[in-house]
């Protein structure tokens, strides 16, 4: 998008500009666009997630035209009953992937396996543990920062032929939502995963 006059020009199109008459083309060469004052424009808005959008600036002092939204943040208490339905939703899916070995041994079939029988006891473990951290988030910037936790992940390289290689790694920064950071199921483990660490 561009700015002119006080106005923002979402496509390019024709220009009138001290009586002459400009093709669209003129959008192509940057050069052409400042000689006549047409600047580039972008709007800048606050995360949905977290914020209403507010009072509207538009700045053109600079060589781009930029439009700000102020945040208004949005209420506590709205977003942690957010939180936890989002927790609960998640929680409810893991079981639900698993419910099935029960039901299988309900029939007289094979037993839950140890290891399945430990993931769910996890799982009611985790549950609770992010429901009693969600109920004492009581600032936005908590929320923010729960949702958007800071981890440092390592992986193992893969090789060409989409293998992993047996030492080389790299590592990624990631944020992760704590809300639906639960353990993994043990017939599911990522293969490629070293570590996952909060910062």
């Amino acid at each position: 998008m561009w700015y002119f006059n006080g106005e923002t020009i979402k496509t390019p199109r024709t220009m009138v500009i001290s009586d002459v008459t400009h093709p669209s083309t003129i959008f192509r060469d940057s050069s052409t666009l400042t000689s006549l004052g047409i600047k580039p424009f972008s709007t800048v808005t606050p995360d949905s997630r977290y914020y209403w959008n507010g009072a509207y600036t538009v700045d053109t002092s600079g060589a781009e035209v930029v439009g700000t939204y102020a945040g208004t943040a949005r209420d506590v208490a709205t977003l942690k009953t957010n939180m936890l339905a989002k927790t609960n939703s998640h929680a409810a899916g893991l079981h639900a992937a698993i419910d099935w070995y029960w039901t299988r041994a309900a029939k007289g079939g094979t037993a839950v396996p140890s290891n399945i029988a430990t993931y769910a006891t996890t799982l009611y473990s985790e549950h609770e543990t992010i429901k009693t951290a969600i109920a004492a988030l009581d600032t936005l910037a908590k929320i923010i920062t729960y949702e958007n936790k800071p981890h440092t992940e390592t992986r193992k390289d893969k090789n060409d032929d989409g293998t992993y290689h047996a030492s080389n790694t790299h590592t990624n920064a990631r944020g992760i939502d704590m809300c639906t950071h639960f353990s993994v199921n043990p017939n599911d483990v990522d293969a490629g995963l070293v570590s996952l660490v909060a910062d």
